[in-house]
């Protein structure tokens, strides 16, 4: 049989670590154990490790047959007079910071004055060949010779003075002797220049409701001017002999509407209600606009009652809190990791809420373990250097105990009194807290809902913080907004309600989305399973064997003690205890203490652990009959593990997919495909999907809202309350998105040859016609060039005529349309161009431009050739945004 040494030339090098040899054998014998386990299994029959594996000795025998070189850290000396020969130091200059401002009138001003003040060769090193490309059209555009070369021998090669490659991840150096200067991507665009561009689209919220990528032929979308269809594909059609793309939607009795790809942005995702009860529209009729309508009045009543609800909020009295820049810094030092950049955004967020007039209302969104509780803590403690009291509200005793062991361990070097309120404590003990909480002696309060039953008075709350505001129940929550009125509020939360997201997408809750992983984190590799007694063996053995713990949920009380005897007797080799909530208090919470001290390795258990405490050792979890399980419960589950650099593994035990019910298969499916970290946001827009909207107003689940959809209400909410706010009547009855058009008679799209899949394409379409700046689509095409090679000529006139029209939308123009032979544009009533200007320019030019009409404005030009096309629209919306001149 072939191996893998068998493909590889005979000069081939083979680069290795320096602890391969001593691996091997352990490697060699856990194969052979797993082969043993799996070995009697009919249904499942594996092949032996001979036929699959080579033998310790033979993968010796054959490294020994290659040049190899093996990999091993120390540290060189120079100071010793065998190595002084082999060492050579270059003398450099710190790399400078030469950045790129688009909004400058000399965006390259501190690149030319470097060029200028440099001696020698300078080689710039662009991220990728896409952003390669578009700095290379950046420099051409702002007058700079730029030289392509191919890495650095060939630019070694070279004579030029000014030269551009791809070289991602540098920093950039500067030799002065030789003179020659490495300029990196970050030094021009910031240092978080590629990894911003990379979060953008994941951390935006709206993008991931309304991205088509996931569109199958039947689903249902939205056009803002014609209602709800179903999506049926892509479409290649010929108009006035160019050809061109358009997206194929089926409305009632089968009528068909052609959308041309350009003019995507008026169409979103339907989600409100399921698929299949989606309510189509009939084209031709009045249908649409007549359900319009009615969302229509009733978004601005819903609007009208937020921003009420809203401006009685912000009369209240504010509570500027502020603590000395000194102390503040002296507690954030002592943090013991480094801030992502996320988490540091939404520290910045929460400090300036609470130092405004204006009660804050924020809801911090982060991944379980992504370090939301920081931000709790650093708000904490502003708040009680300004002299506030604080209260943490969070849903089960246990997940208080770990918040006051955490809050007391970080406070404990100011003179801050932490108590705790719970089932735990006494009612001597309970007593002795409310009377601290009136008196002022106690600082921050940790407690359950029983806080909001106690009839806890406060001397001088200041700022409330809610941990998983979604596990409180309706009589919980009418007692928090008692307690709202005029303090400072910060909801922690990893996977929000729809309704809570849809308030923070309605504008009308700061949102802080923390989507980066920390340091070192690895996302949870998930598994959706049937009971298969060697599987759950296998992932059991192989966290014991890397001295890990287990926990195994089995949410019945009742048959718990049955499956943990099957666990048992499964795996010997673990200590196994269970844990339940009918167990007395104090024996859970010594149960857990247990566990996190590592006193047994696997814990049979309800849900109970879903708000528990963090066990850093615990990196594996099986869930049974995970069905029966909400999103959002699955997923906090799935969060107790993977809270270390240890990869972490989460099996869903199920029925077969084909016996279980939809709602519960499409969940499954959900939250088995958002592996990657920072899911906890995703997830929430698929329960909105899987579920139904909610109402953001009142409890029920249906409404306008499934009339026009999700995403179209959360739109035209939000235009409502910019425009209340603002003080005009909000126009809900038309299109909300611009629809500026842009025709230079061209084929513009994406070819099937160069973008094959439909729905990458689809993807791309709808990204570029949403994109609302010149970077954004430099960003795409830099994207589309590093995915699928350089740009055919239809691609290129996709994404420049989309420059155009951002121009055209800008200035008010409605239509641009040039051909060979010149063509027209048509102004909207509220356009930015000032007659002025156009009075000028036809005066200027009589033969080029006459005016047909108020809002029409005619242009009589030659051009035949496609360049000259786009060269005569981009000056012609730069005449048109001129101010006249004064005589």
């Amino acid at each position: 049989t072939a191996t893998l040494f068998d493909y590889l030339p005979a000069d081939a090098v083979i680069v290795h670590d320096a602890a391969l040899p001593r691996s091997l054998g352990k490697a060699w014998a856990e194969i052979g154990a797993r082969y043993e386990d799996r070995r009697h299994d009919i249904e499942r029959p594996v092949l032996a490790p001979a036929e699959l594996f080579l033998e310790p000795q033979e993968l010796q025998a054959a490294l020994e047959r290659f040049a190899a070189i093996t990999l091993d850290a120390f540290k060189a000396d120079d100071s010793l007079p065998g190595e002084a020969a082999e060492v050579h130091n270059f003398p450099t200059s710190a790399p400078r910071e030469l950045r790129i401002d688009v909004r400058a009138e000399q965006p390259f001003a501190p690149l030319d004055a470097f060029l200028r003040a440099f001696e020698g060769r300078v080689l710039l090193a662009a991220d990728s060949p896409g952003r390669r490309e578009v700095l290379q059209e950046m420099l051409r555009t702002h007058g700079h010779s730029v030289s392509l070369v191919e890495g650095w021998e060939a630019f070694a090669e070279s004579t030029a003075r000014l030269a551009l490659t791809v070289a991602p991840d540098l920093e950039g150096l500067t030799l002065t002797a030789p003179p020659i200067a490495v300029i990196a991507e970050a030094q021009l665009f910031g240092a978080r220049a590629r990894q911003e561009r990379r979060r953008k689209r994941a951390a935006d919220p709206e993008a991931i409701l309304r991205d088509l990528q996931d569109l199958n032929p039947g689903a249902p979308v939205v056009h803002e001017e014609y209602g709800v269809g179903r999506y049926q594909g892509l479409m290649p059609l010929e108009i006035g002999g160019q050809p061109g793309e358009f997206l194929v939607l089926e409305y009632q009795d089968g009528d068909r509407l052609y959308v041309p790809v350009h003019a995507l942005h008026l169409v979103s995702r339907y989600t409100g209600a399921a698929p299949e009860h989606a309510p189509l529209h009939k084209l031709g009729t009045d249908q649409w606009a007549r359900a319009r309508k009615r969302a229509a009045e009733q978004i601005r009543d819903v609007a009208a009652e937020m921003l009420d609800l809203n401006a009685r909020r912000k009369a209240q009295p504010g509570l500027a809190l502020s603590a000395s820049e000194l102390d503040y810094q002296a507690f954030a030092n002592a943090f013991p990791f480094e801030e992502t950049a996320d988490q540091a955004q939404a520290i910045r967020h929460v400090l300036a809420d609470l130092d405004s007039e204006r009660p804050m209302d924020r809801i911090v969104c982060g991944d379980v373990g992504f370090g939301k509780t920081e931000v709790a803590m650093r708000a904490a403690f502003v708040a009680t250097q300004a002299g506030r009291q604080v209260a943490v509200l969070a849903p089960t005793t246990l997940l208080v105990q770990q918040h006051l062991a955490n809050f007391r361990d970080r406070f404990a070097d100011w003179p801050v009194r932490i108590e705790a309120l719970s089932r735990f404590g006494n009612a001597q003990e309970t007593h002795t807290v409310l009377a601290g909480l009136e008196q002022g002696k106690v600082d921050i309060v940790i407690a359950t809902h029983r806080l909001l039953h106690a009839h806890a008075r406060f001397r001088d709350l200041g700022l409330l913080i809610i941990d998983e505001e979604h596990r409180f129940g309706v009589r919980d929550k009418q007692r928090l907004q008692a307690l709202r009125a005029n303090v400072h509020v910060l909801t922690l939360t990893a996977t929000p309600i729809p309704r809570t997201l849809n308030m923070a997408l309605g504008g009308l809750r700061d949102l802080s989305l923390i989507t980066t992983a920390p340091a070192a984190r690895l996302a949870i590799k998930t598994f959706l399973i049937e009971w298969h007694p060697p599987t759950l063996r296998e992932a059991a053995l192989r966290e014991l064997r890397r001295g890990g713990q287990i926990y195994f949920v089995h949410n019945e009380v009742r048959s718990i003690e049955k499956i943990a005897a099957e666990v048992q007797a499964l795996v010997p080799e673990a200590s196994v205890r269970i844990g339940h909530g009918q167990m007395r208090e104090r024996e859970l919470e010594q149960l857990m203490v247990d566990f996190y001290h590592r006193r047994f390795s696997l814990l049979v258990c309800t849900t109970i652990i879903e708000s528990g405490i963090d066990v850093p050792s615990a990196n594996t979890i099986v869930i049974n009959r995970a069905d029966h399980m909400g999103l959002a419960q699955l997923h906090q589950l799935r969060g107790r593990v993977g809270r270390s650099h240890h990869r972490a593994y989460a099996y869903l035990v199920a029925p077969p997919r084909a016996a279980l019910p939809r709602d519960a298969a499409k969940r499954l499916e959900a939250i088995e495909s958002m592996e990657e970290l920072g899911a906890g946001f995703v997830l929430a827009t698929h329960d909105l999907e899987i579920r139904g909207a909610g109402e953001l107003l009142g409890e029920q689940q249906s409404g306008q809202m499934t009339e026009v959809g999700l995403s179209l209400y959360l739109d035209m909410l939000e235009h409502a309350v910019r425009s209340l706010k603002s003080g005009h009547e909000p126009v809900l009855d038309q299109p909300l998105a611009a629809a500026t058009e842009v025709e230079l008679r061209l084929p513009a799209f994406l070819p099937e040859a160069y973008v094959g899949d439909v729905h990458v394409r689809l993807s791309l379409y709808k990204r570029i016609a949403a994109a609302d700046n010149d970077a954004a689509l430099d960003d795409l095409t830099a994207e589309l060039h590093d995915r699928f090679g350089p740009l055919p000529p239809a691609a290129q006139n996709l994404l420049r005529i989309a420059k155009l029209k951002l121009k055209a939308r800008a200035l008010g123009v409605r239509r641009l349309d040039l051909g060979p032979q010149g063509g027209s544009v048509l102004f909207e009533e509220r356009s930015g161009v000032d007659p002025a200007t156009v009075v000028r320019m036809i005066r200027q030019g009589a033969r080029e431009y006459r005016l047909e009409g108020p809002l029409k404005l005619r242009v009589s030009r030659q051009l035949p050739a496609e360049g000259a096309r786009f060269e005569y629209a981009a000056q012609l919306l730069q005449r048109l945004g001129e101010a006249p001149r004064v005589h």
